[in-house]
């Protein structure tokens, strides 16, 4: 029960606000906020609007982060249905609304923690893009007024941009919001299947990265793997480097990736093979889709193929290494 009470604190102020979408949406050109409203777009591209034949599509990290967006929107409309909301029956029972209204919450939301926690959006300043070196913060006051503040001298012509999340991780971006950043510098290394040992490094998958310019891998993508490897094969071994890890003990940690380099570095030639013969494979399946009915197609082949490129360069900077 601990969970689902974190769950629903987290997504509270996420469902208050599609809701007063959907309650502006019911007066139509009566609410003030009508011609915001019918300027914001219908079709939504991100894990919340894929469909299953979208999800066949994606790598699994990609998969993970686009089917949770649809799971979570699954819980704001079950919990619509339950009639605790000031809504007409109708528009609780419109689907194609219900999922514009979150959807719109969802992609132009800014959050807020003073005086209490919200998310809240400010008309026009949810028309800013993103960019990983932004331009401008957004910020509101106690009473709520939005305030849009450049970070320095911004050239006339050029466009106002903030910060929509990790700039070293594209992939969050892509399922929350549906597009792909094109001034990402790393992506994540995709080694999902070692999520257990990537927590139990106190790691972050920001700090699993690769270079998309030149396919470098970070040395912490080494330590998971080695980890890995000692878990399976020397567990006292394992434990040691996993403490030297945490406890930022480079001797030791240089000591363990020189004894096992040859064998960590076939780990991660097998991983980043497997990730460009999957990659390959589920965007010939996209490319296969009819865009009538698949309209997300070329933004999935877009992510998959940054993975492809990247991963093509790192495969070759691993087998220069032996």
């Amino acid at each position: 029960m601990k969970g689902t009470a974190t769950d629903s604190y987290y997504r509270l102020p996420l469902f208050r606000l599609m809701v007063r979408i959907l309650a502006e949406w019911e007066k139509g050109q009566d609410s003030v906020y009508f011609p915001w409203l019918n300027s914001l777009p219908r079709q939504f591209f991100n894990g919340a609007s894929m469909t299953k034949r979208c999800f066949e599509c994606l790598p699994p990290y990609a998969g993970w982060l686009a089917s949770t967006e649809r799971t979570n929107y699954g819980h704001f409309n079950m919990a619509l249905k339950q009639g605790y909301v000031p809504l007409n029956p109708e528009t609780i029972m419109n689907r194609e609304a219900v999922k514009w209204a979150y959807n719109v919450a969802l992609t132009r939301f800014h959050e807020i923690w003073q005086p209490d926690r919200q998310k809240l959006i400010a008309p026009m300043a949810d028309m800013l893009n993103h960019a990983a070196e932004h331009n401008c913060e957004i910020s509101y006051d106690y009473e709520g007024n939005c305030q849009v503040t450049a970070l320095y001298d911004i050239p006339a012509g050029s466009p106002l941009t903030i910060s929509l999340g990790d700039p070293t991780n594209p992939t969050p971006i892509f399922a929350q919001y549906g597009f792909l950043p094109q001034d990402c510098a790393t992506i994540f290394c995709k080694a999902m299947h070692l999520d257990k040992q990537i927590k139990e490094l106190g790691y972050e998958f920001s700090e699993l990265l690769i270079q998309t310019e030149t396919g470098e891998i970070a040395p912490k993508v080494w330590d998971v793997f080695l980890y890995d490897l000692l878990q399976k094969s020397d567990p006292n071994s394992a434990q040691e480097f996993g403490m030297a890890c945490r406890n930022d003990d480079e001797s030791t940690k240089q000591y363990y990736l020189d004894q096992y380099y040859s064998y960590t570095l076939e780990a991660l030639k097998e991983h980043v093979f497997g990730i460009l013969n999957s990659a390959d494979k589920l965007t010939m399946r996209a490319q296969s889709y009819d865009l009538e009915t698949h309209p997300r197609v070329p933004v999935i082949v877009a992510h998959n193929q940054l993975v492809i490129q990247t991963f093509t360069m790192t495969a070759t900077l691993l087998q220069q290494m032996g």
